[in-house]
């Protein structure tokens, strides 16, 4: 015969070392790394790790050993390319402008001045 109790059975929470809380958050800041995932090969709860990740980064804020970061950095040009880099780009395509049936058709790389000054008279046809 079993007796029930009033009192539920007390839920002993787990004691995790200070070697596996390391391990386990310098994995999940790795970047690209799944913290959900990592939390789950540990056998831990993802929140769990969250709160230790949390602590941890608080704890690094003050200390001036923290290590260096690299980051990925693109460098993009300020300035607009010039007509002459654009051209040089599409050396082996052809420019065609149609305006008023006349027709103006450019093969390899033509000088930006006279280019320009062609536009310039058929702009003035209009």
């Amino acid at each position: 015969m079993h007796i029930m109790t009033t009192e539920a059975p007390r839920r002993r929470r787990r004691d995790h070392s200070p070697e596996l809380k390391r391990e386990l958050v310098a994995r999940s800041l790795v970047p690209g790394a799944s913290v959900a995932a990592i939390a789950l090969e540990g056998g831990i709860n993802a929140n769990l790790l969250f709160t230790w990740r949390r602590a941890h980064l608080e704890a690094m804020k003050g200390t001036a050993a923290a290590e260096p970061v690299l980051l990925l950095v693109e460098v993009q040009s300020t300035q607009a390319p010039t007509v002459a880099s654009t051209l040089r780009s599409v050396a082996t395509s052809a420019i065609e402008v149609e305006l008023n049936g006349a027709r103006l058709r450019v093969r390899g790389v033509p000088d930006e001045a006279a280019l320009r000054c062609v536009l310039q008279a058929l702009r003035a046809l209009e």
